[in-house]
């Protein structure tokens, strides 16, 4: 049996108690501070911000990226949070978000009803469109956010976050690391019917003699509608685009997953479209005459659909990427052939391609229509409908 003299070591035994107490007392002042005090910034994106889904949706009621967590508060368009603890029900939060390049100080404030209480709150971010618009690279910007609850500063939090680029599109995240979002439909941004270049290249068009007019359904001549989108075809292989590869971008992260694309404007300026490019420019000039058009996505590759008629019973499909199979200067133009020459001329090379393209097109269709249609990851189906259009808009540039 140890026997222990208390007077003799009553000195050492105080210490020991003393040394307790503070070690409770710090524990429960870290335990207050973390979980009733604190707080951090968060988002779903994995620290990216993406400018063409911020501006697809500005003016539509689309939630498009699903908040993971499921009590939250504000306006998750957003895109930028914090996370809080509520101390009390119907705690009072302020919060203040400074000034960057992409947008303007705001304020804002929250109730949260109920007491000892996590709530993710998404504050107002005054976006500035105009620079996202104009973010031709990725970008680091430091986020600041100041947080008062009940009337006390809980200090300042800043995190570093990534704008991408205009020319990158949101495929999809994966939430809590867990569940796979899609978001796909983020490619009907990049498709603009409104672009001002639209009215010259139907004027072109025009110009080849191919069609008198753009009627798009309207016409009861069979075949009218494959004779408008030939037109469409031959006027940008008389612009020369060529194909070009161009679709990584500098994002790594097991969080978000995006695809280049060039906006309208980029395609024309550089005559050069990819898979995805092609797609988009085309289904853009298909809703400009009011045909409507289908982007249909593959495991590596897009190509674009659409309707035959207007019930939607029918559909063709092209490889986009066939516009450059062939430089039509290597052949005589229509007008100036006579009798005496011999080969092609340049239209019936332009529409010997465009007939391919649609075999080929049709025929990638037909041996990947079940996983177009199944939903799973790296497929996709997407009408740019007037549905579609309520949800996004095109971002232009």
């Amino acid at each position: 049996m140890i026997n222990i003299d208390f007077k003799q070591h009553r000195r050492e035994i105080i210490g020991i108690i003393i040394a307790i107490l503070l070690i409770i007392g710090g524990m429960s002042i870290f335990r207050y501070t973390s979980f009733n005090k604190d707080f951090e910034i968060v988002d779903d994106l994995g620290g990216n911000i993406f400018p063409s889904a911020i501006l697809s949706v500005a003016t539509t009621d689309a939630q498009v990226i699903t908040p993971s967590d499921s009590l939250y508060l504000g306006n998750p368009k957003s895109c930028i949070a914090i996370r809080i603890k509520s101390r009390t029900a119907y705690s009072r939060v302020r919060i203040e978000v400074a000034e960057t390049p992409f947008f303007s100080r705001s304020v804002s404030e929250f109730v949260l009803n109920k007491p000892r209480t996590e709530y993710t709150i998404y504050p107002d971010i005054i976006w500035n469109y105009e620079a996202l618009k104009n973010n031709v690279q990725a970008e680091p910007i430091s986020v600041a956010m100041e947080v008062e609850i009940n009337g006390e500063s809980l200090g300042q939090r800043v995190r570093t976050f990534s704008v991408r680029s205009i020319n990158e599109c949101l495929l999809g995240y994966v939430a809590k690391g867990v569940k796979f979002y899609d978001t796909g439909i983020f490619f009907a941004a990049y498709v603009n019917e409104e672009n001002p270049m639209i009215d010259q290249l139907l004027l072109e068009a025009l110009n080849t003699r191919i069609v008198n007019r753009f009627l798009g359904y309207q016409s009861p001549v069979k075949g009218a509608v494959d004779k408008q989108v030939y037109a469409l075809w031959n006027v940008l292989q008389k612009r020369k685009f060529r194909y070009s590869s161009v679709s990584n971008t500098s994002l790594s992260s097991n969080v978000v997953f995006s695809q280049r694309v060039r906006t309208f404007d980029d395609s024309l300026e550089s005559s050069q479209i990819n898979c995805v490019d092609g797609s988009v420019l085309f289904a853009s000039l298909l809703r400009a005459i009011n045909i409507d058009p289908i982007l249909v996505r593959t495991p590596g590759h897009m190509f674009v659909g659409y309707y035959t008629d207007n019930s939607h019973k029918d559909m063709n499909f092209l490889e986009t990427t066939m516009i450059g199979d062939v430089d039509l200067d290597d052949f005589f133009p229509d007008e100036q052939l006579d009798s005496t020459m011999v080969g092609k001329s340049q239209n019936e090379m332009s529409l010997l391609t465009f007939e391919k393209s649609k075999e080929y097109g049709n025929k990638k269709y037909k041996e990947n229509e079940k996983g177009i249609h199944s939903g799973k990851l790296n497929y996709m189906f997407l009408e740019i409908s007037k549905d579609v259009r309520r949800k996004i808009q095109p971002i232009g540039k």
